[in-house]
């Protein structure tokens, strides 16, 4: 089905009233964008996965990669509207079988992803989801990580994008697709 523009600047909209800011959370300064009112409603659910979607419908995804662990509720939506296989990103620990790992920078120390390692195949086109792009430490990361097993990154897409902390600097090799930008 064709969308004209007008479809799309009017669900993002509807989209942006359903994430609330709550000022000071989780620390004093920083304003967190809360998408559980988002989350709550099925229309939300259903025209934000549309919107996730509309990127990467004419392209051949193998697997829709979540990052943990938001990533994984509208990964698994992205998956069935992209009859997709879908496959979990981790923090250490949760997984288990062969891992393959991926350590990155934060701001004050490192993180690490995991991936089971038989969960994509060499050669599979991958979409990346996460809820977030910050700084796009954990999403680079996340792509290096899919490469190392094999995978093809055939994008990335976020429901939000931070964009005065630059993220997208950080992927600028790929598509990105986000629904919102602040």
């Amino acid at each position: 089905m064709h969308r004209t523009p007008y479809f799309y600047k009017m669900n993002n909209e509807f989209i942006a009233s359903c994430i609330h800011d709550i000022p000071d959370f989780p620390i004093r300064g920083i304003v967190f964008k809360d998408i559980s009112p988002l989350l709550a409603s099925s229309r939300a659910r259903s025209i934000t996965t549309e919107l996730l979607v509309r990127g990467f419908r004419d392209q051949s995804i193998d697997v829709v990669v979540g990052i943990e662990s938001r990533g994984f509720l509208f990964g698994m939506l992205l998956a069935d509207a992209l009859n997709a296989k879908f496959v979990m990103l981790r923090k250490p620990g949760k997984l288990p079988g062969k891992i393959a790992t991926q350590e990155y920078q934060l701001e004050y120390g490192t993180d690490t992803l995991e991936i089971q390692e038989n969960a994509i195949s060499p050669g599979d086109n991958v979409l990346i989801h996460d809820d977030v792009l910050a700084t796009g430490g954990t999403a680079a990361a996340a792509a290096k990580l899919i490469q190392k097993i094999g995978g093809k990154i055939a994008g990335f897409n976020f429901v939000i994008e931070l964009d005065f902390l630059n993220g997208r600097e950080k992927l600028i090799e790929f598509q990105i697709d986000s629904v919102l930008h602040y």
